[in-house]
């Protein structure tokens, strides 16, 4: 089965849709059905997967953009932008506490989303009210978080480059501080913090290596045995899978775990 990958934005997150027997291109524009209505979007990529695997009933793609239907997104597109003032507008008249960061239609006009900032609840319903009234279609208003904040503003992070969670990263996965720990940095929130106050991005993406070079690798602290005796671990280099040993009496010595004198048994 011919699954295609589409975005409804530049660098949004890639759903998977049907193909429907349609002969499309990355690049290509698309109208699809969602849940929320028909939406305009760009394919991404394409791949072939067994039905059997597929769980849920896909949602298809309805149609190839046509220059009518593209001119139809930038109406949108700019409608958009314009109740996206409204909206800022409106919840300064309430003295709501939100910060507005995005609007959209759907490709039917069927639905107008706004997506919002706030520290706490926000109860909206008379500004939804209001806006419903001036736009005549379904309202709804959806409060996100400090990351997809930054994804919307973008901005450089700490190596110097945008950030990227507005460059490229599609999907905002989850990042831990035992990712932080893993990778031995320090937990200075400055130093594995990204500009949304959140732990960076980037900590994920060599978390797998380097719990994979961690088997068997001895802690700091940990005694362990040499060929010159039992020692305390004085520091770890994960990557290389090796570690600094203090011996009594002989001093530091570097130890790989591809060493024959070091067996990797160790003690606590």
């Amino acid at each position: 089965m011919e699954l295609i990958g589409a975005n409804f934005k530049e660098n949004g997150k890639i759903y998977y849709f049907d193909s429907n027997n349609f002969n499309l291109q990355e690049n290509d524009f698309i109208i699809v059905e969602t849940e929320r209505g028909l939406q305009f979007a760009k394919v991404i990529n394409k791949k072939y997967v067994d039905e059997k695997l597929i769980i849920n009933n896909l949602r298809c793609v309805v149609k190839k953009a046509n220059e009518s239907d593209y001119k139809k997104h930038i109406k949108n597109t700019r409608d958009s932008l314009m109740a996206l003032n409204k909206a800022i507008k409106l919840a300064e008249k309430y003295k709501l506490n939100m910060k507005f960061l995005d609007a959209s239609f759907t490709f039917d006009r069927n639905q107008l989303m706004f997506y919002f900032l706030s520290d706490n609840r926000v109860d909206f319903r008379d500004l939804a009210k209001e806006i419903a009234s001036i736009y005549k279609t379904r309202i709804e208003l959806r409060q996100i978080g400090v990351r997809d904040k930054a994804k919307e503003v973008s901005g450089l992070g700490l190596c110097g480059r945008e950030l990227c969670c507005s460059s490229f990263l599609c999907d905002l996965d989850s990042v831990t501080i035992n990712m932080a720990k893993n990778q031995n940095l320090s937990l200075n929130p400055s130093k594995i913090n990204g500009l949304c106050g959140r732990l960076l991005c980037c900590l994920k993406y060599e978390d797998d290596i380097y719990t994979h070079n961690r088997k068997d690798m001895p802690n700091v602290g940990d005694l362990v045995k040499t060929p010159k005796g039992d020692g305390k671990v004085l520091s770890v280099d994960i990557l290389s899978r090796k570690f600094i040993v203090e011996v009594p009496n002989e001093g530091n010595m570097e130890i790989s775990l591809l060493d024959e004198g070091y067996n990797g048994n160790s003690n606590k």
